[in-house]
């Protein structure tokens, strides 16, 4: 709708455009003396009301074409025609005939006036057509869809409609939106758009210009900033609200699994304190090796945490790089203390990966197995290349997980089927968020025999070279 208006700058106006206006004077200027060339050799067989009708449909067309005062120059241009070519005695401004004067008053007079009343009906019928337009347009305008440039939008419209050079819309003299820049000699035209809000468009000075459209087109702006500030309050409390829901999961999981830790600690710890119990080596070193245990799971709790508090803020530090995997595997299997065995060809190639991220990634997935594996299995992690990417699978034999619920095994915050609930949930969460973040994918699959299968599916280093 709003494409109707462009460059109608001076549409709004009740003039008529400077060439419709030079069409109707040229109208005036060259039609009458056409018409009296035509004419002289038939103005005796003719008469004068004959010649006078005519003139008067001269008036007509320069009143339509160009509006009032192009019928009026074309009636008095034309009287004077009538009157000296027309009228006994003929090339005189006398006229011998009472009659035949006041024929040409009238003539003068109704030329006139249907030159005035063709102009006004066409500017009623062009203010009716522009009403319509521009009530169609406000409808379209407050119905779009109230996204972040709504208002922007609005204010271009605003612009391209009045032809200035920069629209603003401020509230209490603070800048809230802007179209375009203001020149240094504009003039400042200044309409409500509600309260403590005004539409402030600069450009060069419009003299008559529609101010209903204009205090309509700011009440407009002003409604969809309104809009746009309680869409933005929804969603910060929609924000409020999962974090509020993370939160309470947070602290129900860490309430938990942060209490069995500590509590393990704080006894140990208190037991090797105790002044009135002798304790042999054995026992001291089952209470140390009790607390070095438990701290241990207290530091993967909290590293978990922090990473994905990373995650979720999006902050996370990603540096992909040629990695060689078996690199990375010596710290998981360090990790594992003897339950992981290795199957990795010696010809594999390096992978673009982040190492650090990549060995986080592994050792929770590794973890996440062991707890489910049965006395005397062990972890598997095996690699194959496929195409150009390579294949990291962490291979368990424990109970698995229906093919239905995969998904539901990388939620946050759950022990899915875990016999043991060290921990507080996030390690297979974690897991496929670093290995997105380096661009591979994660993926659940049933281990043959019975058990669960994780992928990682990372691309090969010099394929990843080769695409840049």
């Amino acid at each position: 709708m709003s494409q109707q208006f462009t460059g109608r700058a001076s549409g709004l106006g009740t003039r008529l455009s400077r060439r419709r206006q030079l069409y109707g004077l040229a109208v005036a200027v060259f039609v009458p003396p056409l018409f009296t060339l035509l004419l002289l050799p038939v103005r005796d067989a003719l008469g004068l009301d004959t010649v006078l009708l005519l003139f008067v449909l001269v008036s007509v067309i320069a009143s339509a074409a160009g509006g009032v005062w192009p019928a009026l120059i074309a009636a008095a241009i034309s009287f004077g025609l009538a009157n000296f070519f027309f009228t006994r005695p003929y090339g005189s401004l006398l006229v011998a005939s009472n009659n035949e004067l006041i024929d040409l008053v009238i003539f003068l007079a109704v030329a006139a006036l249907v030159g005035i009343v063709t102009e006004a009906g066409a500017r009623v019928r062009a203010r009716s057509e522009r009403a319509r337009l521009e009530a169609e347009w406000l409808a379209e305008l407050g119905n779009r869809d109230h996204g972040p440039e709504s208002v922007e939008l609005a204010l271009a419209d605003a612009r391209a409609i009045y032809g200035m050079h920069a629209v603003t819309l401020t509230e209490d003299g603070r800048l809230l939106a802007s179209a375009g820049e203001p020149q240094p000699d504009d003039v400042l035209m200044v309409a409500s758009a509600g309260e403590h809000l005004q539409l402030e468009l600069s450009g060069p000075e419009r003299v008559g210009e529609d101010r209903s459209l204009l205090d309509s087109l700011a009440l407009t702006a002003g409604r969809l900033w309104r809009t746009r500030q309680l869409a933005e309050q929804a969603r910060r409390a929609e924000e409020l609200g999962r974090i509020d829901e993370l939160r309470a999961s947070l602290l129900a999981a860490v309430g938990h699994d942060l209490r069995n830790p500590l509590a393990a600690i704080t006894a140990a710890a208190s037991t090797l304190r105790q002044t009135d119990i002798e304790l042999d080596p054995d026992d001291e070193a089952e209470l140390l090796e009790t607390i070095e245990e438990h701290a241990g799971r207290l530091n993967d709790i909290i590293g978990n945490l922090l990473d994905m508090s990373r995650l979720q803020a999006g902050a996370l530090s990603v540096h992909p790089r040629p990695t060689v995997l078996l690199e990375v595997l010596a710290g998981v299997v360090r990790l594992g203390e003897g339950r992981v065995e290795l199957a990795i060809p010696e010809d594999l190639p390096m992978i673009n990966a982040d190492a650090g991220l990549l060995e986080r990634v592994l050792v929770n997935l590794v973890a996440n197995a062991d707890r489910h594996l049965p006395p005397g299995e062990k972890v598997v992690i095996a690699a194959e290349r496929t195409a150009g990417r390579v294949a990291v699978r962490v291979v368990d034999h424990g109970p698995g997980v229906a093919p239905e619920r995969f998904e539901e095994i990388f939620a946050p915050f759950q022990h899915f089927g875990d016999r043991s609930t060290i921990g507080v949930g996030l390690g297979l969460a974690i897991a496929r968020g670093f290995t997105e973040a380096m661009g591979g994918t994660l993926t659940p699959s049933r281990t043959p025999g019975g058990g669960l299968t994780m992928t990682v599916t990372l691309e090969v280093a010099d394929a990843a070279a080769a695409d840049r």
